[in-house]
């Protein structure tokens, strides 16, 4: 019989899932947002609300970075927003390390806790972080049992 899976481990999973309903093929991310072990929304990167995905229309590129997506976080963020749903004092599990943008977005949305798959690109996250005592907590890979605090990117 498999180990049961921790609650990081869990709610990682779900943020697993909820990346391959990204529309853009050159980054797939996925976000949760939890507080007291429920789900109170999820996001994951794709264009905005009634524009064509660039799985359709293709890559609208700026500095080698596609912009026509709305990242994952901003859209669980959004998504919780429109429904009226609160989640100060939440946990977001994103399946990898949130942008600059995204993580000012978490920071004043209240969010204390962020876990996070791969790291990706941007490690101003990690001083702002200790400074806000907001708690990151880098979850890697799909097997991984433990949850380790970090202070700075992994690589």
């Amino acid at each position: 019989m498999a180990e049961r899976a921790s609650w990081d481990e869990y709610f990682m999973n779900i943020a697993r899932v909820v990346s391959s309903r990204s529309t853009c093929p050159r980054k797939s991310v996925g976000a949760v947002i939890v507080r007291d072990k429920t789900i109170l929304s999820t996001g994951y990167n794709g264009s905005i609300r009634g524009m064509p995905h660039c799985s359709e229309a293709g890559h609208m590129m700026e500095n080698g970075h596609c912009v026509a997506t709305i990242h994952a976080e901003s859209n669980a963020i959004l998504q919780a927003a429109r429904n009226g749903v609160m989640i100060d004092g939440g946990t977001i599990y994103v399946t990898a390390s949130p942008c600059w943008n995204c993580f000012k977005e978490i920071a004043n949305s209240g969010i204390r806790r962020v876990v996070y798959g791969e790291f990706y690109r941007d490690d101003r996250i990690f001083s702002v972080a200790a400074t806000l005592r907001i708690e990151l907590l880098h979850l890697a890979g799909p097997d991984a049992s433990v949850a380790a605090p970090h202070t700075e990117p992994s690589g």
